[in-house]
C-alpha cells in the first residue's frame, strides 16, 4: 500500500468534513498529496495550480477520496493574480479554516517581475504574504495557516532586498525566500489574534516539480535522485507523500491547536537558524514586503 500522510502524520483518525482547507501549488508533489491527504479526511479542499486540467484531475482525485473539492486557477508571480485568487476564493466561501501556502519555485535565471520584486521572492514568499492577507478574516478563531518553508533557509547569508539582480544564484534567491517563509510566520504569528501560524520544512523531495526550472546540473542531479528507488535514498530523500506527513500534520492535528509561530520538522517542532527569529530580520522583512505589496497589516 502506497504512502499515506495522514497517517505518516498519526491523524488518520481526524474529521475535517466541517472544515475549508485551501492548499496552493496543489496540482502535484507535496501539495497533491497534502490535498488528497485533507480530502480524506472529510475536508472540503481549494485546490490551487497554474493548469486547468492538472488541477481538475486532483479535485476529482479528492472527491474520489472522500472529500469536496474546487479548483482554483492562478500565476503567483504577480501580486495582482494573487488578490485575484484571494477575491475568488471569498466570492466562493465565507471561511478557511486552513491556508497551506505550499506553492514553490525555484528559478536558474534572475527575472523581475511586473511589481519590481525578483521572481523566486515573489512566488514563494510575496505571494503568501498577500494571500493570507486577503483571506485573514475568512480564518476562524481556531483557524490555521501553514507555510511549507526548507532547511534550506540556514544556508541564506545576504541581505533579504529582492529587488536587483546583481550577482543572482538561483540557490541564494531559493534559500533567501524560503528564510522568509520562516521570518513571515513568526511576524504573522504575532499579528493574528486566534488563528495560528507555523511554517515547516516537508523534506527533500527529487521527484517535485520544484526543480524544473533550475539550472541544468540542479535538474540532472535530482533527476537522477528521483530515479533511484526510495530504499536507496530514503534516509535523505523523500517521495511527495511522505514528505507532505508535517503539513498535514500542522493541518489536522489536534497537538498542534494553539501552538503558533513555530517551525517543524518531521511532525514535530524544530529550531531553525537564529537569523530566521531575529526581530530584526522580522521587522526588515515586513517592511520591505509591505513595499512591494502596498499591504499594510494591522498590529
Amino acid at each position: 500500500m502506497s504512502h499515506r500522510p495522514e497517517v505518516g502524520a498519526g491523524v488518520e483518525r481526524a474529521d475535517l468534513s466541517n472544515r475549508t482547507v485551501l492548499v496552493t501549488g496543489a496540482t502535484s508533489g507535496v501539495g497533491r498529496e497534502t490535498a488528497l491527504a485533507l480530502g480524506r479526511l472529510g475536508a472540503t479542499v481549494f485546490v490551487h495550480g497554474r493548469d486547468r486540467d492538472a488541477g481538475r484531475t486532483v479535485a476529482a482525485a479528492v472527491e474520489d477520496a472522500g472529500g469536496d473539492a474546487v479548483f482554483f486557477r492562478a500565476d503567483l508571480a504577480e501580486r495582482d493574480t494573487v488578490r485575484r485568487l484571494a477575491e475568488a476564493v471569498r466570492d466562493r466561501t465565507d471561511r478557511v479554516d486552513v491556508l497551506v501556502n505550499n506553492a514553490g519555485a525555484h528559478f536558474s535565471t534572475g527575472e523581475l517581475t511586473a511589481d519590481g520584486a525578483e521572481k523566486t521572492f515573489a512566488v514563494n514568499h510575496l505571494a503568501p504574504f498577500v494571500l493570507t492577507h486577503g483571506l485573514r478574516d475568512l480564518l476562524p478563531d481556531d483557524g490555521r495557516v501553514v507555510t511549507v518553508s526548507s532547511e534550506v533557509h540556514r544556508r541564506f547569508e545576504g541581505p533579504l532586498d529582492a529587488t536587483s539582480l546583481d550577482d543572482y544564484d538561483g540557490l541564494d534567491a531559493y534559500t533567501r525566500s524560503k528564510l522568509a517563509n520562516v521570518l513571515f510566520t513568526v511576524g504573522l504569528a504575532d499579528r493574528l489574534d486566534g488563528p495560528t501560524a507555523n511554517c515547516c520544512h516537508p523534506g527533500f523531495v527529487p521527484s517535485s516539480g520544484l526543480w524544473r526550472d533550475a539550472s541544468l546540473p540542479v535538474r540532472a542531479g535530482v533527476g537522477l535522485l528521483s530515479r533511484l528507488p526510495h530504499r536507496l535514498v530514503g534516509g535523505f530523500a523523500d517521495t511527495p507523500a511522505t514528505a507532505a506527513d508535517t503539513p498535514v500534520y500542522l493541518a489536522a492535528s489536534p497537538a498542534v491547536a494553539g501552538v503558533t509561530g513555530s517551525y517543524f520538522s518531521d511532525c514535530a517542532p524544530a529550531e531553525p537558524s537564529a537569523a530566521a527569529t531575529d526581530p530584526k530580520h522580522v521587522r526588515e522583512l515586513w517592511r520591505l514586503s509591505e513595499d512591494l505589496t502596498g499591504i499594510s497589516w494591522p498590529r
